[in-house]
Order: structure tokens, then sequence, then C-alpha cells
């Protein structure tokens, strides 16, 4: 076992782990870890002050606050997705990330304004303006990857960017739901703390290495509606990078509808306090982390497309293993700590199940990344990219609709939404894996 482990320790350091010594990849690695760790704390510290001082605020229920704060966030990637990829497209990237860092200094100058004088319009605002920010910044981080990286080096320069992304997410919801509960109504540590990561993460966006543009005599049309529905249609001409962007909004899907019950599941299923949602999304996310960096071991350092079929059927698999987990589960109290759930057999299947959907959503949306970014136009690739996070918008909010349905409308348990999310994950990944060719080495076709 010791001598398994240090195999595949002395592989990933000698492999994809090596890129993280290189100028090349580090700065866009740590750039965007921050904006995402930036992006988790603001939310969850809204989602703590919105639940638990939603008065001072305003006369809102925490519950609309915070749907309605979720809705402003995901609203740029719909209205701004289109002309950010064309503002990618035609200008060098590494500069635009520098802009898009100093945006993000201005915004969190205003959410410390925002905290300050407990101005509830600044919140929304500063909400909208943060899903701008990472709405202009996606286009240009995914594009730059093929530019900053060889053929064979995407799947595991991937498989890090969604390993980082992982841990962004998990660690910037803790810092921000701790900082938040330690301070009380002093905001002065959590604005610190935002700011802190912004201009950390300006400073990283300078030693990102200048790159070729990809179409510098593009004229950029300002008219969101006009261009969102051209790179739409663009993007489904595309032949299997359509199916390609299918597949990874579904993944959004599908991990939008796990993570956003983890919480109520939590309580109504296995009766366990706040630690223990701590405790599920933290097995998720090294779920994601492992699954990821194995994808390179796995495919010998070529984007292949072969993991993508294994992942989808894990994600069935482990959606209806996650069902089945939640039978003739019996509480030995209504809140129960992390250790005690822990110290129970009965758990360690869902604990089980929720590690499972976190490798398999790695095996399966590495590869998806790694073949979207490789076989787009170079020329059109952040606009491609671009139509993947309009559509990847559009799934997220339609898992949002099913979810309520399911659960308000039609009075379903959240394990039985569980398992028709199961059921459509086996419905969509036969239509997108019957069009891709899974055999092929990404960027060949």
């Amino acid at each position: 076992m010791v001598a398994a482990v240090r195999i595949y320790l002395e592989y990933f350091m000698s492999n994809q782990f090596s890129l993280l010594k290189t100028r090349r990849f580090l700065p866009i690695f740590i750039t965007q870890f921050l904006g995402a760790l930036n992006d988790n704390t603001f939310k969850q510290a809204l989602i703590i002050l919105f639940t638990f001082h939603a008065a001072s605020v305003i006369s809102l229920q925490p519950t609309i606050l915070n749907n309605l704060a979720a809705g402003l966030f995901i609203l740029p990637y719909f209205l701004f997705s289109s002309t950010a990829g064309q503002i990618a497209d035609k200008y060098e990237k590494s500069k635009l990330t520098q802009y898009i860092k100093i945006f993000e200094i201005i915004i969190m100058s205003l959410v410390t304004i925002a905290f300050f004088t407990n101005t509830f319009w600044l919140f929304m605002a500063t909400l909208f303006l943060m899903g701008t920010h990472s709405t202009f910044f996606g286009p240009i981080k995914y594009s730059i990857l093929p530019q900053l990286l060889t053929k064979d080096e995407l799947v595991g320069g991937n498989g890090l960017f969604e390993t980082g992304t992982s841990f962004a997410t998990l660690a910037g919801m803790i810092l921000g739901g701790t900082i938040m509960a330690l301070a009380g109504a002093n905001y002065l540590w959590i604005s610190l703390t935002l700011l802190t990561i912004a201009l950390v993460g300006y400073l990283f966006s300078h030693a990102i290495p200048a790159q070729a543009v990809g179409h510098a005599d593009l004229k950029i049309n300002w008219n969101v509606f006009v261009t969102t529905k051209q790179t739409l249609q663009y993007a489904s001409k595309l032949g299997d990078v359509t199916y390609t962007i299918i597949g990874i909004s579904w993944f959004w899907y599908y991990g939008a509808t796990i993570l956003t019950q983890i919480p109520v599941f939590t309580r109504e299923i296995l009766h366990g306090s706040e630690g223990v949602v701590t405790l599920l999304l933290t097995i998720f996310s090294i779920g994601i982390a492992l699954g990821s960096l194995l994808c390179e071991y796995f495919t010998g350092k070529v984007s292949q497309l072969k993991l993508v079929p294994i992942g989808a059927v894990g994600l069935t698999v482990s959606s209806v293993l996650l069902y089945l987990s939640t039978h003739g589960l019996h509480a030995h109290s209504d809140s129960q700590t992390m250790i005690e759930v822990l110290t129970q057999t009965q758990y360690w299947p869902v604990f089980f199940a929720f590690t499972s959907i976190g490798i398999f959503g790695g095996f399966y949306i590495v590869p998806l990344y790694a073949h979207l970014q490789s076989d787009s136009p170079e020329s059109f690739r952040a606009r491609v990219i671009a139509a993947n996070s309009i559509i990847n918008a559009l799934f997220m909010v339609a898992s949002s609709l099913v979810s309520v349905a399911v659960l308000s409308w039609f009075h379903y348990s959240t394990p039985e939404l569980f398992l028709l999310t199961a059921v459509l994950s086996a419905i969509v990944s036969i239509i997108v894996i019957k069009h891709l060719n899974t055999d092929s080495t990404t960027g060949n076709h």
C-alpha cells in the first residue's frame, strides 16, 4: 500500500504537478484559484449575513434574499458572455487578466462600503459585478490554457484547474462562513480578507506570459442579444464540440443539483448539524480533486475522451447509490455533530457515494474541457468558451427550476431528486457520448 502511494506521488510530481514549477502555468493557476476563492468567500459571507442578519439589511425573508443573490450572480453569464468571448479573442489575454483583477479590487472596495453601511442595493450591485467579473474571466482563462500548454499537457493542466477550483470553492465557503461567525457584526475582517485576496490575485496576474492574439482584426459587436445569438449559432455548427458543450453543461446541472441540496439533505435525511454540511462538501471536493488528478494518469497525457463514458456511468451509478444509501437510516438525535455521524457505519455508504460522485465527476469533466479547448478554432476559441458559459448558466437555472418543481410542487424527497438526476444523467450522457468520437485523440479531428 505504501509503495503504491509512493509510486502515484512520484508520478504526479514528475508529470502534471511539474506544471506548477513553470511560469507558463503557475501564475494563471494561482490567479484563477484566488478568483474562485474570492467569489465563494464573498457569496458565503453574504449568505451568512442574509440568513442571520437579514433584518439589519432589508425586510425580506432569508430564502428570498439568497435566491435573489444567486440569480444576480448568474445573470451576467447570459448578458455578457458573448461580449467577453469577443474581447478575449481580440486582445492579448495576460493584459486582459490584469484589467479583470483591477476590476475585482474595485468591486471588493465597493463590498467594503456595503458592509460598513449595510446598504442592500450596493450588496446586490456588487454581486452582479462579481458575476460580471467571472463572466469576463472565464473565456480568458480557458482559452489561454492551449496557448500556455502543449496538447499533451492539456489534460493535466485542466485537472489541476478543476482541482484548484474545487478546493477554492470549499475554502471560500469555509473562510467566508468562519470569518462572519467569529467577527459577528464587525465587518472589518471580511472586508480586509476580500481585498487582500483580490490584491494578491492582481500581483500574480502580472506574471502570466504574454500570448499571441487570436483575432486582432475582429470588430466587436456590442449588441449582446445579437452576439449571443451569433455565438450560440456558431458553436452549434462545430460538430462534436457542440456536444462537448452539452456534456460540460450537464455536469454543471448535476453539480448544482447535488451541491445546492446538501444543506437540506444534511438536515432532513442525516439529521446533522452545520459541521456535517462542511464534511460532505469536503468529501465531494476531495473526490473531484482526486478524479481530476487521475485523468492524466489514465489517459497517458493525451487528451482522449475515453474517460468520459466511464465518468458518465459513474455519475449515474453514484447517484443511484446515494439514493439507496439513505434507506433505513436512524438518527441518534435531531442535530448530530460531524463526529457523531462519522462514527456511525450506517452513514458510510453516503460518504462513499459523495466521494464517488466527485471522482467520476473529475473523470467526466476534465477530458471534456481539454477537448473543448483543443478542438475549438483558435481564432474563435474564446467565443466558443463563451457559448459554453451561456449554456452552463442555462443548465444551472434549469437545475434550480427542476429542483423546486420536484421538492416543492410534487413534494418528493431530496434522495428522490437525486434518483431523478441519475436517470436524467443516463439519458443526457447517452446522447452526448453517441456524438463524441471517444476513441480519437483530441486535436486531430
